[in-house]
């Protein structure tokens, strides 16, 4: 039985700091950052924001599409590597919020940026082989980096939810792939507050080789070729690395620059390749097909083959778009201002 998205939300902070006003605080070079990786802007998130509420706002924004009883939902999964607990779980939170039945089956996944289609993956699955009717699965973070490094150049905030089920579908799954190696690339031990990243890893050994692979075995499964998809979206830590992605695999500009919000969202680690397909979903004709391939560090990549169907008429307009949310009401705050809301400035 065919099975695939049936609602989708997302959620992005207003709040934005800039490249330039990140750079002149440390004295670098801020012009490597805007044409060097193509990153403009990320977004914030408010110093009363994380990952629950997050992600509570993008699961309201899903099941106002999918137009379900959220008591049918069998499963809610996060993925997020920002949990605002080590020892809580951040999915029973989200499921009171959205007054979803006790009977069900909730989990906290982990895989770096990867955890938000590792739960995709988990729910379609459960959704498929009919364990469960619905499930939510939700990629989110408030991804944070060290004061100076490169990655507070673009880690960033924002939320992707989707429902997976077996009627009303508005993007059918037609296939599914993962790629996996003990890649240490990117990390972050007990009690560290920041992430660490060995650099000369981050690139060919990680990024490319896991996304590359997967990606090319599951069009090698399905039989189809770039030229065969409408649209394309990865996993975008930065601007240049998703659309380089792509063009080594042979896709066209017009194919993934749809899903590539990373120059104006930032890297929102779990949350981006969801993002970019919802940015993508928002836009989509019945008959579309979109290859979607995450990354995540240590390292791993999931690939998706979905079809758009009619459906996608009847619900995208039921709640706020991606990139209407990316692109306006938008609120800049300096350095000062920024390192407050993220705690890296604390009274005492």
């Amino acid at each position: 039985m065919a099975s695939g998205i049936v609602g989708y939300g997302t959620y992005i902070p207003r709040y934005r700091i800039r490249v330039e006003d990140i750079a002149k605080v440390w004295g670098t070079d801020a012009e490597s950052y805007k044409k060097g990786l193509m990153l403009q802007e990320k977004a914030v998130p408010g110093p009363d924001q994380d990952v629950i509420t997050m992600s509570v706002e993008a699961a309201r924004y899903a099941l106002a599409r999918a137009q379900i009883d959220p008591q049918k939902l069998g499963a809610i999964y996060i993925g997020s590597e920002s949990h605002p607990y080590a020892v809580k779980p951040s999915g029973t939170v989200v499921a009171e919020a959205i007054a979803a039945t006790p009977k069900i089956h909730c989990s906290d996944f982990e895989f770096a940026c990867k955890a938000g289609t590792e739960a995709m993956f988990v729910c379609f699955g459960l959704v498929k082989s009919e364990t469960i009717e619905y499930g939510l699965a939700i990629g989110a973070d408030t991804a944070q980096g060290a004061p100076g490094d490169a990655l507070e150049f673009s880690a960033a905030a924002g939320a992707a939810a989707y429902i997976f089920g077996r009627e009303n579908i508005a993007a059918e799954v037609l296939e599914t792939f993962s790629f996996c190696t003990d890649t240490p690339d990117f990390w972050r031990r007990e009690y560290q507050h920041y992430p660490r990243h060995g650099s000369r890893f981050t690139g060919e050994p990680a990024y490319f080789r896991h996304t590359l692979s997967a990606a090319q075995a599951i069009m090698e499964k399905a039989g189809k070729k770039p030229e065969d998809f409408t649209y394309a979206v990865f996993h975008q830590p930065n601007g240049k690395f998703p659309m380089l992605a792509a063009q080594k695999l042979g896709f066209k500009k017009e194919q993934w620059q749809d899903g590539r919000l990373s120059p104006t969202l930032g890297n929102t680690y779990s949350g981006a390749s969801p993002i970019g397909l919802a940015a993508i979903l928002d836009k989509a004709q019945p008959g579309d097909t979109i290859l979607m391939v995450s990354f995540g560090s240590g390292a791993g990549s999931d690939a998706f083959i979905y079809r758009v169907t009619d459906q996608i008429l009847k619900i995208r307009d039921k709640a706020p778009k991606t990139r209407v949310q990316l692109d306006t009401a938008k609120q800049y705050l300096d350095y000062g201002t920024y390192a407050k809301f993220r705690g890296k400035i604390l009274k005492d």
